[in-house]
C-alpha cells in the first residue's frame, strides 16, 4: 500500500506561506492546487475574528488549546534510559493500557506498525518540510478520548471546536505520559499528537481494533461513534497486539448516508464503490470541507454529530453486528428518527459559555 505524503494533507498545505521555501517547492510540483490553497490563506483562521462563529470571549479557548499543543510538540521525543527493564509483552501491554485509561482514554489498542501507517515525508512545519520519515519502531499504541456528546451536538458552533481542541490536549497528555514511561524503561518511544504526527492515527486505530472507518473517513467506534480524538505512541518495546474488528459499519454506512446528506459543504460521497478488499471506497473532498471550516471558524463536526453511532442508541448497543443485517440497521435508523428527527442539534451554548 502506497504511503501518504504529509505535504499533501490539507493542514500542511494551508500552512505554506507565500514566498517561503516550502511554498515555492510544493506549488512547483503541485501547481493545480495553488489557486484553491491561496484562497484559504486569504480567509480567517479557525477561531478567527472574521469567522461566522467568532466570539471574543469563547473563541480564544480553543485557539489557546492549539497554541499549547504547539508549545509542547518538541517533547514528543526524549531521553531513553540506559537501564533496560525486562518483562513479557503481556505485562507491558497491561501496564500501558492501564496508564492510558488512568489518564482519561476511553479506548486503547495496540498493533504492529505497518509501512502504510507512516507518512512518507513531513510537511506540517517549515523547519522540517520535506524530510523523509524513517521510523524504526515496531509497535503502535493508539488511544481515543471521548468528546462530550452535548458539546458535539452543538456542531458546527463554537462549543464544538472547544470540545475537539480539549480532547486533542487530552490525547497529547496521555501520549506524553506513555512515551515518557516507556523511555524510562529503556526503550525508544515517540508521542504522535495534533500538529506533530509522523503516522496516520485513523489507520492505526482501525488495525488495533478500536473501530472501523466509515463514510465520513473518520474512525467510528461502536460505543462512541465518531466522537473520539486519537493519539498514538510508537515504540521499540515488544507488546501484545489486538485484533481488528468488523461490526458491519460498511453495510450500515451504505444505507444510512446521514453524514453525506447533512454535510454543509456536500464534501462526502453519497455513493461508494467496492474496492479490491470488498470495502467501500468512500471519498471526501478535503478542499470543500476545509473551506467550510475556515468560513465557520470551527472544525464543523456535523458528520460526527449526525452519525447514529455517536448518539448512544440502544438498538446499536444491543446489536453485535450490522453485517448483512438490514433489519438491525433499519431499527437503529428508526430509533434515531424517533428520538431526534432528521438530525441532532442542541441550540445555544452550555451555561458556562453564555
Amino acid at each position: 500500500m502506497k504511503k501518504t505524503d504529509e505535504r499533501d494533507t490539507m493542514f500542511a498545505r494551508a500552512n505554506y506561506q507565500p514566498g517561503s521555501d516550502a511554498y515555492k517547492d510544493y506549488y512547483s510540483k503541485n501547481p493545480e492546487r495553488k489557486q484553491i490553497d491561496d484562497s484559504f490563506r486569504n480567509r480567517t483562521q479557525l477561531c478567527g475574528e472574521d469567522s461566522m462563529t467568532y466570539n471574543k470571549l469563547n473563541s480564544p479557548i480553543a485557539e489557546c488549546a492549539f497554541n499549547f499543543l504547539g508549545d509542547i510538540r518538541n517533547l514528543c521525543e526524549g531521553h531513553i534510559s540506559k537501564e533496560k527493564v525486562e518483562a513479557n509483552p503481556e505485562i507491558f501491554s497491561k501496564k500501558i493500557k492501564g496508564i492510558a485509561k488512568q489518564y482519561g482514554a476511553s479506548v486503547v489498542g495496540i498493533t504492529k506498525l505497518k509501512n502504510e501507517h507512516i507518512y512518507s515525508h513531513r510537511g506540517r512545519h517549515e523547519e522540517n518540510y520535506g524530510e523523509e520519515i524513517n521510523l524504526n519502531h515496531e509497535y503502535a499504541i493508539v488511544f481515543g478520548c471521548e468528546m462530550n456528546k452535548d458539546m458535539i451536538n452543538r456542531s458546527p458552533m463554537i462549543a464544538e471546536v472547544i470540545e475537539t481542541s480539549k480532547c486533542y490536549v487530552d490525547a497529547a497528555i496521555i501520549g506524553m505520559i506513555i512515551s515518557y514511561y516507556i523511555r524510562s524503561l529503556g526503550y525508544d518511544a515517540r508521542n504522535h499528537m495534533d500538529g506533530n504526527y509522523l503516522v496516520i492515527p485513523t489507520l492505526i486505530a482501525k488495525d488495533a481494533g478500536l473501530g472501523q472507518i466509515g463514510r465520513n473517513a473518520i474512525l467510528t467506534n461502536k460505543d462512541f461513534g465518531s466522537r473520539l480524538r486519537l493519539g498514538v505512541v510508537t515504540t521499540t518495546l515488544s507488546l501484545s497486539e489486538d485484533d481488528e474488528i468488523d461490526f458491519g459499519l460498511d453495510d450500515f454506512c451504505k444505507v444510512c448516508k446521514k453524514c453525506a446528506l447533512y454535510c454543509p459543504s456536500q464534501s462526502l460521497s453519497r455513493e461508494g464503490k467496492l474496492g479490491f478488499n470488498n470495502k467501500y471506497n468512500w471519498t471526501v473532498n478535503v478542499e470543500t470541507c476545509y473551506e467550510k471550516w475556515r468560513y465557520l471558524g470551527t472544525d464543523c463536526g456535523m458528520c460526527i454529530s449526525v452519525c447514529p453511532f455517536s448518539q448512544n442508541l440502544e438498538s446499536i448497543k444491543n446489536c453485535d453486528s450490522f453485517k448483512k443485517n438490514g433489519n438491525a440497521i433499519q431499527k437503529a435508523l428508526n430509533e434515531y428518527k424517533n428520538k431526534f428527527g432528521s438530525r441532532v442539534f442542541i441550540p445555544g451554548n452550555p451555561p458556562w459559555l453564555r
